[in-house]
């Protein structure tokens, strides 16, 4: 049996999605469906069970799931939401139930992939490199980060751990089951939703004399690619070793570049408007994120991402201009 946590959401349930392509239809689906959208993602994806996330955690049910066999973890589940300000509600949610669930797989040497976050990296006055040894010294924006930051910290000091385990640091994710999002939705979902309606694009001016206006740099980096990782990572022999990981491409491009492959993927003119930042967002806006990637490619040497054109093109043509634009899995494909 494997669980996938947050497995109605965005990479949780493209998560799902990869389990399905590879054969593997014995998954224990953990969310919260709540009145939004959510289920939609799973509508189409094929799963043994849903768990809600609040029952799931209580020690009876985990230990009759643990105790039945349960072959890996895909950790997924969080308040992701970077404006939160409701540091108790994070902390329960993104400490203290990931705690639960780690110390689960130690006791029960269960092969756990949990998402941590970028954010951690705070204004990146320490860099992007996800070598543990400076993981103590960073100094997140938010509460979100903060959050993320302090399970990784938690995860490193444990005296037992699971044989194999590993910290994944989601950069500027993007693709396919974003859409219950809101705000949180990637530039190029927006984008797509703007150039549609009004035939343009608004992207945030800069405040930083470093940066023109939308040549703000992020490590954009497609979902497929995400979960492609994080499944070679558990189930694929390779020399690298258990520990935090960064996922992004390693290249940061800027938000004109994002948009204006937006605007060739679905054939339009470009039209790009410049507009006032929210106060709110000025004082922890990122400016430039690019992940250290050596890392990974250590243990996946082989491993390609998509470039920004080609997961742009992906995500619009594949998904985004279907009726259904959601992840589902054909069994005729397999």
């Amino acid at each position: 049996m494997i669980v996938v946590t947050g497995a109605a959401g965005f990479i949780g349930s493209c998560i799902v999605k990869k389990l399905n392509d590879e054969g593997h239809t014995d998954i224990i689906c953990v969310d919260r469906f709540r009145d939004g959208e959510k289920w939609l993602n799973l509508r189409g994806l094929k799963f043994y069970e849903f768990a809600h996330a609040d029952e799931f955690v209580e020690p009876e049910i985990l230990n009759s799931i643990f105790d039945e066999g349960v072959t890996a973890i895909y950790h997924m589940g969080a308040c992701s939401a970077t404006t939160e300000k409701n540091v108790d509600f994070l902390w329960k949610n993104n400490v203290e139930f990931s705690q639960i669930l780690f110390r689960y797989a130690s006791e029960y040497d269960t092969p756990i992939c949990y998402a941590s976050s970028a954010a951690t990296y705070g204004a990146g006055e320490h860099g992007y490199d996800d070598d543990e040894k400076g993981i103590a010294k960073l100094m997140p924006l938010n509460p979100y980060g903060y959050s993320k930051q302090v399970f990784d910290e938690w995860v490193l000091k444990q005296m037992r751990k699971p044989n194999k385990w590993f910290g994944v640091k989601f950069f500027n994710v993007y693709g396919p089951n974003e859409y219950h999002k809101g705000k949180m939705r990637s530039v190029v979902h927006q984008a797509y939703g703007q150039i549609n309606e009004t035939g343009k694009m608004k992207l945030f001016k800069s405040y930083n004399p470093d940066f023109k206006h939308g040549e703000q740099l992020r490590d954009f980096v497609y979902v497929k690619d995400v979960v492609e990782a994080m499944y070679q990572l558990m189930n694929d022999k390779h020399t690298g070793a258990n520990g935090i990981y960064n996922l992004g491409t390693g290249k940061a491009r800027s938000f004109v570049d994002l948009v204006k492959a937006t605007f060739k993927s679905m054939g339009k003119k470009e039209d790009i408007e410049f507009v006032e930042m929210p106060d709110n967002l000025r004082g922890q806006y990122q400016y430039f994120t690019e992940a250290k990637m050596d890392k990974l490619y250590q243990a996946l040497p082989n491993f390609k991402f998509h470039t920004l054109e080609e997961g742009v093109e992906d995500y619009v043509k594949s998904h985004l201009e279907k009726d259904n634009p959601r992840l589902v899995f054909n069994q005729e494909e397999r």
